[in-house]
């Protein structure tokens, strides 16, 4: 206790011996999707508020960029690590519900939810109860930014391990039996406006809430997004495929306008409305804003810092305009001049904004339509499933005679490929070209590598023999495209996606589920053959059987017939006659000889 740095205080609840950031399973890992709209949030000068366990990328951009910023952690291990990581954090350790600020906080950010906020001192509050001791620190015109994991999403029907087996020793309470947590989108909104706030956007977050990469607003959600962009949001990064096929479930999802009913969570961004019946200053804090209701009619000052909204005033979005035009960039309302994008997404390294109008890459890249088609990489699993070899050798081989004479993208995959009958386009263009230009055969080589590898990872089927490997059949795909490869090629098509980063290896060691349904499928379908191998001999075998038991009853029936025979008197007679005759041939042949 003595050791803690200055800049942690106690405030009861602290949990002296338990540390959440320990296990970083049970976190969700927000990256550039979620670090790009915190950075577009920040006030330029205001009060931040962490609330819970985040990634350090985030506390660290927080830290960086907010001109006063505070974390409320409940474990006193990583409130000291985050301390002594970073002097100038006021880093508060306890429950959320004895948190007492001196003023509440223009953004507060609980992109973890609320779960990990309660204490193992004290039986933990429901949901909502949760939320109103959250938003109670919002200042009138700050923003909440609050994380919340639905038990409904796709994830939850992809994934073949139990969902109960999830809950890890921070899980003393059973989740699943609070009655006010959200069941949905329109429950989170009720929710937030029961506690005295405005929805100013909702998001869902893909492709899972371990590490989600797009988070999309309701209403990009409420129109058909191209298959360019509901393709990638299938699966996990790096692994696209999965044994549940989240190819075709989530597709289904998007494609029955259900994205943000079944998105694996939601991150919901709301305001606390203005008190605008009486002027405000143009630099509007929430200590301006307290000193003024506390002067004009006490019946008007329905919004305090200690969180009694229940008859909060109605945004005014003139005077919200009015303030956003005295100060440029601040984030007070709705109408501030920090815009809100309708979606972000996350290729690797690069960020692209959704717009009306297409897909625009960060920070200052060039807006551009989404292209329209089907992903090359669905044409050809769906094909392969079919049987459809003719299908795959024909893409294949307008894919190399794109790489070839129309000078295609030597750094595209088949997963970032959408074809419409007639050209290729990448989805998200402006990815890092080779140093130098590779042979058009090489990098067909890598895109069929790259395809062949995922393809054997998810278990799924192809009209090629099973035992081959990645490498052998990527050489029996390029003979397919017309363009045939050797080993030696393969080995200079794995050096140029290792040079184009992020390179693809067949999977050391797989999930065991996964495993044993890959294992289960094979041992099947050589049970099957086996089976039928076996009916079929039986079945001879029973036709064997018959005609030897005739043709038995047939000898036997002859040899019954030879024995009355031979018991006649007439051929008794004739075998004795018979003799004297054959004596007197071999004595004439003698004397004759």
């Amino acid at each position: 206790m003595n050791d803690a740095p200055e800049n942690v205080r106690l405030i009861g609840g602290e949990m002296l011996l338990w540390s959440d950031m320990s296990n970083r399973d049970g976190i969700t890992d927000w990256r550039g999707a979620a670090l790009e709209l915190i950075s577009r949030m920040l006030p330029p000068s205001g009060r931040v508020l962490l609330v819970g366990p985040h990634p350090q990328a985030v506390v660290d951009q927080v830290a960086a960029h907010a001109p006063s910023a505070a974390v409320l952690l409940r474990s006193y291990p990583d409130a000291c690590a985050l301390g002594e990581r970073h002097p100038g954090l006021a880093v508060y350790c306890g429950r959320l519900e004895v948190f007492a600020a001196e003023e509440p906080y223009d953004l507060v950010l609980a992109l973890d939810g609320l779960l990990r906020t309660h204490s193992a001192e004290a039986p933990a509050a429901a949901w909502i109860e949760s939320l109103d001791a959250l938003a109670a620190h919002v200042a009138p015109g700050g923003r909440l930014v609050l994380g919340v994991r639905n038990d409904l999403g796709v994830d939850r029907f992809l994934e073949a391990r139990p969902a109960e087996r999830d809950g890890g020793d921070d899980q003393w309470a059973p989740h699943g039996f609070d009655p006010s947590y959200p069941s949905g989108p329109g429950a989170l909104d009720a929710g937030l406006e029961s506690a005295g706030l405005t929805v100013q956007r909702c998001y869902a977050a893909y492709p899972g809430r371990q590490a989600p990469r797009a988070l999309l607003a309701r209403e990009a959600l409420a129109f058909g997004l191209p298959d360019a962009l509901t393709f990638p949001l299938s699966a996990g990064e790096g692994d696209r495929m999965l044994v549940a096929d989240p190819l075709h479930l989530t597709r289904l999802v998007f494609r029955h306008r259900l994205g943000e009913e079944l998105a694996p969570l939601w991150l919901a961004v709301a305001t606390r409305p203005l008190i605008t019946k009486t002027p405000r200053p143009s630099a509007l804090t929430s200590r301006h804003t307290a000193t003024v209701a506390a002067h004009d009619d006490p019946a008007d000052a329905d919004v305090t810092p200690h969180g009694d909204h229940a008859d909060a005033a109605p945004y005014d979005e003139d005077a919200a305009e009015m303030m956003a035009r005295d100060e440029p960039g601040a984030a007070v309302g709705p109408a501030g001049a920090s815009a809100l994008p309708l979606g972000l997404l996350e290729d690797g390294a690069a960020v692209y904004e959704l717009t009306r109008a297409g897909l625009k890459r960060l920070p200052n890249g060039e807006e551009r339509p989404i292209p329209t088609g089907r992903v090359v990489e669905e044409i050809l699993v769906e094909a392969c499933a079919r049987e459809d070899v003719k299908t795959v050798r024909d893409l294949l081989s307008v894919l190399a005679t794109w790489l070839e004479k129309e000078g295609g993208d030597a750094a595209a995959a088949t997963d970032g490929l959408v074809y419409d009958g007639e050209r290729f386009t990448a989805v998200t263009p402006g990815a890092p070209a080779p140093a130098t230009p590779p042979d058009p055969r090489i990098a067909l080589c890598r895109i069929l590598w790259r395809f062949a590898v995922r393809l054997q990872a998810a278990g799924h089927h192809h009209p090629w023999p099973w035992p081959l490997d990645a490498d052998q059949l990527t050489l029996t795909l390029c003979g397919m495209a017309g363009r045939p490869c050797d080993p030696g090629d393969l080995d200079l098509a794995r050096k140029l996606d290792a040079e184009l980063g992020h390179p693809t290896e067949p999977a050391a060691q797989a999930p065991t589920y996964r495993d044993l349904l890959g294992a289960r499928d094979r041992l099947a379908d050589q049970l099957t053959a086996a089976l039928a191998r076996v009916a079929r001999l039986e079945t001879k075998l029973s036709y064997r059987e018959r005609e030897l038991v005739r043709a038995k009853a047939k000898l036997h029936r002859s040899q019954r017939k030879a024995t009355a025979y031979r018991r006649t008197l007439g051929y008794r007679l004739s075998r004795r006659l018979a003799r004297p005759r054959k004596v007197a041939r071999k004595v004439f042949r003698l004397l004759s000889g």
